[in-house]
């Protein structure tokens, strides 16, 4: 199950799970794998990444919760 989490380490795991980056875009950052694209939010000061938000970008990018959890 996912939870708040650092900038850090959502990129983290988000590599492992194959995908490269994070790259410069307009407002946000994203990260790449094959033809799926996700925005990497970037929190204000030491702010975690809330849990709600966590979630919609891991439905955004058709991850499971076990798949995340693994990772």
């Amino acid at each position: 199950m996912p939870s708040a989490i650092s900038r850090r380490k959502l990129i983290k795991k988000f590599k492992a799970l194959g995908y490269t980056g994070p790259f410069s875009g307009g407002k946000h950052q994203f990260m790449k794998k094959d033809s799926k694209k996700i925005r990497i939010p970037n929190p204000h000061g030491n702010q975690e990444i809330s849990l709600a938000l966590v979630k919609a970008i891991l439905k955004q990018a058709s991850i499971s919760d076990k798949e995340w959890d693994n990772a």
